[in-house]
């Protein structure tokens, strides 16, 4: 199944029915009076978050979406039978918006949460209603109205605890199969990743916290450039990142400082609030330098850097490294627990619950480290 995270729609409530205009005529009951019933209401669509689904493929071929409109009411106090709602079920974590105007009509961050996505339109009345010590005999009568018609946009941010940043190649793929049940492609070519990856990281029984791979980032993405620039969004949830650092890239000339830097001038641009998240540096590929020569590789990288964010020298490929880090990962998550939607809890096997776990996650398995 292709991962869709934007599609556009368009939903309509249904029009509400119009009263009717009746009398009695019931044989011996001379001027029976008014009798007319009401229109019934149009229905309306709603929005409800389903932790089952993982895309929004589904509206990429089905974008109008339109509720049943209400019956017409009828003599002898008959009235209309209200329109059948329409509901529409969107991954958790989908966020709606109002097409024209930009306005955020829902963020649907929680597993049955429901949100009014168009109105119906309520029910005429019927000459029932007018009558009076004066007016007994009344043929006034109301039209139902027409229901909310909108164009809605709708944006999938994935729900993670930890999100994976880096340039083209660092080794995020490699590392997420690592520490996770998930099995990303991991070829030896740039932008392997074409859509986020979620793995289920479990440390113990009842401990563990959800990673996204997010696709490569380079110069420019914040304007278009690679891929990144599709999925930036997705890191938006996240309580932690993990900057993924290759230290010994097989091209000559490449810089994983400058990289580091390019892709944190990205994230400033894409978002501000993005460079105040916590942020650590991961140096992936640390098998591939001599035993002797690593502290110094190590502590030239954090001076260049100018950073006291926390720093962990890891190896993708062999494990080696990863136990630690994972275990430093989850420390920090239970010691900076949010209240809220955004937080991906656990249930007592370490399945994220009622937070879509199950968008784009492989099934739980147990973690290799």
């Amino acid at each position: 199944m292709n991962f869709v995270d934007e599609a556009r729609i368009e939903v309509c409530g249904g029009r509400g029915g119009n009263g009717c205009a009746s009398f009695r005529r019931e044989k011996f009951i001379p001027k029976g009076g008014p009798d007319g019933g009401d229109g019934g209401r149009g229905g309306s669509v709603w929005g409800i978050a389903d932790r089952n689904l993982n895309t929004l493929i589904e509206y990429r071929y089905q974008r109008k979406h339109c509720a049943g409109n209400g019956e017409h009411g009828r003599g002898s106090d008959c009235f209309g039978a209200g329109g059948a709602d329409v509901v529409l079920a969107m991954p958790v974590g989908t966020v709606v918006y109002d097409d024209e105007t930009g306005e955020v009509v829902a963020d649907l961050a929680r597993h049955g949460q429901r949100a009014l996505l168009a109105g119906g339109g309520s029910g005429g009345l019927g000459n029932l209603h007018f009558k009076s010590s004066t007016n007994r005999a009344p043929r006034q009568h109301t039209a139902g109205q027409p229901g909310q018609a909108r164009r809605l946009r709708l944006e999938l941010k994935v729900l993670a605890d930890v999100g994976l940043l880096g340039a083209p190649n660092a080794g995020k793929s490699t590392l997420l199969a690592s520490v996770s049940n998930a099995r990303p492609k991991i070829a030896d070519y740039p932008f392997t990743t074409m859509y986020p990856h979620l793995g289920v990281v479990r440390q113990e029984a009842g401990r563990g916290f959800v990673v996204a791979d997010l696709p490569g980032l380079i110069e420019g993405a914040a304007e278009g450039a690679g891929l990144g620039h599709r999925f930036l969004r997705h890191i938006s949830r996240t309580r932690l990142l993990l900057h993924v650092l290759d230290i010994a890239p097989f091209d000559a000339g490449v810089d994983p400082v400058a990289q580091a830097r390019a892709i944190a001038v990205e994230l400033r641009k894409y978002d501000p609030a993005l460079m105040r998240r916590p942020r650590w540096y991961v140096l992936n590929k640390i098998d591939l330098v001599p035993v002797e020569a690593r502290a110094g590789l190590l502590a030239r990288l954090r001076r260049r850097l100018r950073t006291k964010a926390p720093m962990f020298a890891v190896s993708a490929a062999t494990g080696e490294g990863c136990r630690d880090l994972m275990w430093s990962v989850q420390r920090f998550l239970e010691e900076h627990v949010v209240s809220g939607p955004d937080v991906a809890a656990t249930d007592d096997r370490g399945t994220p619950v009622d937070r879509g776990s199950a968008s784009l996650a492989i099934p739980a398995a147990r973690s290799t480290v």
